[in-house]
C-alpha cells in the first residue's frame, strides 16, 4: 500500500470532491459501521473516501423511515463507545430510540466528527475490479466514474438490499405502492410521511419484524387496513419508555459499566442466557421466569435472557412457545384470528424476534383484517388492489414489507470482480463462504462489516470489533510496506466450515427463514451470520492477529 503522510482535513475535502481519484481506503457505505470505519482510518493518516448512495448518512436510519421503526437493541448499547465525550453529551430520550432521534444522533456524529468531506453522497457503486499488477480497486460508479484505491470496504450492511416478492401484476397497481425500507421522507423532519396511509384503504404485505412496528401505526390513521401475513412470527413485548431527565446523569455513570457487560454478553446487549437448563426447575419456576420476561423485561429478554437450552433443545424450546401462544390468544379477541398468528412453522426465536407494542391488540380493531396467505395465496397484484385466491380488495396504498437478500445481497448486487475476473455472485450462488466474515479468498483487499458471517449481535458492538480489526491489519501492512492481503482458500474453507458448525448448534438453523438465506429462491441455505457467542468471534479475531494474520496471504 502506499506510504502516504496523515492526510489533513484540506486535502482530504478535496479528495471527495473528487480533484482526486486515488485513495488509500474507499468504504462503500455511511451507516452505523462506515462512519466509524472513515473516522478510523483518517484517525489512523490513511487517505479515505466514503461512498454513499443516499442524501445523508445513517445507512439502515436513513432509508427506513416508515412510522414505527426503532432499536430493539437499549439505545444506550447502540451508541459509540469510543469517545467519552460523545457518550457524555448526546442524551437518549427513550430506552429504544425511534428512527428520528437514532439518525439525528448519526448526523450529530458526522458533524462533531467532521466526517461529511470525506464522503460522496448520492453516489452508487455499480462495479469493482481488482487490477492484479496495480494491486488496487477500480470502482464504478452509476455515473460512470472510476475510483481507484487500494483497500475497498464494503459496509453496505447486513439488511439493505430490498426484496419484493414475485407477484404476477406487481407493476399494475395505479394506487401508491412502496417497500418499507424507501418510505417517503417528512419534508419537515426527519422521519418518515405519515401522509401515505393516513384515511387511505391499505394493505401491507409481510408480518415481520418491521411489519410489526408499522402496522400499529397504521391501524391507528389508515380508513382501513388488511395484514397480508404470509408467515406467523413469535413477537415480544418491547417494553419501552422514557429515559427521564434525572435519569441521565446516572445512566451516563454507567457507561463502563454497560459496555463491560456487554463484551461479555452471547449476543453483546444488556441480555445473557440464564445458565441453568429449562429441566433443571419446576414448572412453577419456569413459568415465573417466563412470565418476569415476558411482562417486566425490555427488548430482547425473553430470547436472549431465558434459560439457556431454550435455543438449542427443541424441547425446552417447545415449553417456551406454547407460553407465547397462551400469551397472544389472551390478548386477541377472535379466537379464529389468534390461531392465525400463533406460527407452526417453527418455534419462539427460531426466526428473529420481532420486538412489539400493543400489536396484537390491532386485531380487535373493527378497521383491521388479518388475511392467512397461506391458506389463501394472492394470486395477483390488480390496478386496484390484490386478489387471492379467495377474495379481492380494493386498496389506495400497498406497502410491501418483505424483507432483504440479507447478509450478501448488498455486495452481489454490485458487479465485484476478483484478479481473474471472477464474480463474488457467481461464487457465493455456489455455497456462501467467508473468511471471518471480514475477506473472501479471490478478493484481494476487499474487506466486509456486518456482511455475510457477521458475528450475530448488537450491530455497533461487533461494527466496532470488525473495524477497529481492519485498520490495525491495515496498519500492519503499512509498517510493513505490504500491498496485498487475501485469505487462502483452505483458510476460508475451514472458517465457513467452522461457522456451518456453530450454526447447527443452534436452533436458528433448523427453519427456513431470511438468516439462513431461505426468503430468496435459489439462494444457498446458510446461516448467514456467525452463531457463536459475540466474545468468542472477539477472541477469535484478536488471536488472528496475534498469530501474524496466519491463514491470510500477505504480499
Amino acid at each position: 500500500m502506499s506510504n502516504a503522510p496523515a492526510v489533513s482535513s484540506t486535502s482530504t475535502h478535496r479528495a471527495a470532491s473528487g480533484a482526486a481519484t486515488q485513495f488509500d481506503a474507499v468504504v462503500i457505505g455511511a451507516g452505523v459501521s462506515g462512519l466509524y470505519q472513515i473516522y478510523r482510518l483518517r484517525e489512523a493518516g490513511f487517505s479515505v473516501l466514503g461512498i454513499e448512495a443516499g442524501s445523508g448518512v445513517g445507512g439502515t436510519w436513513y432509508w427506513n423511515r416508515y412510522p414505527g421503526a426503532r432499536f430493539d437493541s437499549e439505545s444506550y448499547t447502540y451508541a459509540y463507545s469510543f469517545s467519552d465525550e460523545l457518550l457524555q453529551e448526546w442524551n437518549w430520550n427513550e430506552h429504544f430510540a425511534p428512527q428520528p432521534e437514532t439518525l439525528a444522533y448519526l448526523n450529530h456524529v458526522a458533524d462533531k466528527f467532521n466526517l461529511r468531506p470525506l464522503i460522496r453522497f448520492n453516489t452508487r457503486v455499480t462495479a469493482a475490479t481488482f487490477d492484479a499488477n496495480a494491486q488496487c480497486w477500480d470502482i464504478v460508479t452509476e455515473a460512470g466514474a472510476t475510483i481507484r484505491t487500494r483497500f475497498m470496504i464494503m459496509a453496505t450492511g447486513l439488511l439493505s438490499a430490498t426484496q419484493f416478492p414475485d407477484i404476477p401484476g406487481i407493476d399494475s397497481f395505479q394506487g401508491k405502492s412502496l417497500h418499507t425500507s424507501r418510505w417517503p421522507h417528512d419534508p419537515n423532519g426527519l422521519g418518515g410521511d405519515k401522509s401515505v396511509y393516513l384515511g387511505k384503504r391499505v394493505g401491507i404485505i409481510g408480518t415481520g419484524a418491521t411489519a410489526v412496528q408499522l402496522i400499529p401505526h397504521l391501524a391507528a390513521g389508515a380508513a382501513s387496513l388488511h395484514v397480508f401475513q404470509r408467515t406467523a412470527n413469535w413477537c415480544a413485548p418491547l417494553h419501552n419508555g422514557p429515559i427521564k431527565p434525572e435519569e441521565q446523569a446516572a445512566l451516563k455513570a454507567s457507561y463502563p459499566a454497560i459496555f463491560q457487560l456487554c463484551d461479555k454478553t452471547g449476543g453483546a446487549f444488556m441480555h445473557d442466557f440464564d445458565p441453568r437448563s429449562v429441566f433443571d426447575v419446576s414448572a412453577e419456576e419456569r413459568e415465573a421466569l417466563f412470565e418476569k420476561l415476558y411482562t417486566h423485561g425490555r427488548g430482547f429478554a425473553l430470547w436472549l435472557a431465558n434459560f439457556h437450552d431454550v435455543m438449542t433443545d427443541m424441547r425446552a424450546n417447545k415449553l417456551l412457545s406454547d407460553f407465547v401462544a397462551r400469551k397472544i390468544r389472551a390478548r386477541v379477541k377472535d379466537p379464529a384470528v389468534a390461531t392465525k398468528l400463533v406460527p407452526t412453522t417453527h418455534g419462539f426465536g427460531q426466526r428473529r424476534v420481532p420486538m412489539e407494542t400493543n400489536y396484537y391488540e390491532v386485531y380487535n380493531q373493527d378497521n383491521v383484517t388479518l388475511i392467512d396467505i397461506r391458506e389463501n395465496p394472492i394470486a395477483r397484484i390488480t390496478p386496484t388492489g390484490i386478489k387471492t385466491t379467495a377474495a379481492e380488495y380494493d386498496l389506495d396504498v400497498i406497502i410491501f414489507a418483505t424483507g432483504f437478500d440479507a447478509g450478501t445481497g448488498a455486495i452481489s448486487r454490485i458487479d465485484i470482480r476478483g484478479p481473474d475476473g471472477s464474480s463474488i455472485k457467481d461464487k457465493w450462488s455456489r455455497e456462501l463462504k467467508t473468511f471471518m466474515g471480514l475477506q473472501v479468498s479471490g478478493f484481494p483487499n476487499m474487506f466486509m462489516h456486518i456482511g455475510p458471517h457477521a458475528a450475530f449481535c448488537n450491530l455497533p458492538r461487533c461494527a466496532q470489533i470488525t473495524v477497529d480489526w481492519v485498520t490495525e491489519l491495515m496498519g500492519y501492512m503499512r509498517e510493513r510496506n505490504l500491498r496485498e492481503v487475501v485469505p487462502t482458500p483452505e483458510a476460508e474453507t475451514a472458517w465457513t466450515r467452522h461457522a456451518e458448525a456453530e450454526a447447527d448448534k443452534t436452533l436458528l438453523s433448523k427453519t427456513d427463514s431470511w438468516i439462513m438465506g431461505s426468503n430468496i429462491p435459489g439462494k444457498p441455505r446458510a446461516l448467514l451470520l456467525y452463531a457463536a457467542p459475540a466474545p468468542v468471534f472477539r477472541q477469535e479475531c484478536k488471536a488472528l492477529a496475534e498469530n501474524h494474520y496466519q491463514g491470510m496471504q500477505l504480499r
